[in-house]
């Protein structure tokens, strides 16, 4: 398994890079950032201190963020009232008689 950066692996965990960062730290890993790499032992030893405090497995995640909306629908337009057509043209006269 290739390096990971912070980032990926906390979008994969569902978690944010923050929540990463201060794990790895308790656990005596030094990183600088999100952007930075951890080894796959690193890896694994973060999973499983994530799984043992209780943070969401990528399995029991939700839908990815982007599946859900994020403004609500915009309002119909009010219905218009029914108004019969106007006259073309002006009415013609009668002839009398």
């Amino acid at each position: 398994m290739a390096k990971v950066r912070v980032y990926e692996l906390a979008k994969e965990l569902g978690v944010e890079s923050k929540v990463v960062l201060t794990k790895l730290n308790e656990l005596g890993e030094f990183v600088r950032s999100a952007s930075s790499t951890i080894e796959a032992p690193v890896v694994r030893k973060l999973r499983e201190a994530l799984a043992d405090s209780g943070a969401p497995a990528p399995s029991a995640r939700k839908a990815p963020a982007a599946a859900t909306p994020t403004a609500p629908a915009a309002p119909a337009a009010p219905p218009t009232p029914a108004v019969p057509p106007a006259p073309v043209g002006p009415e013609p006269e009668l002839a009398p008689g």
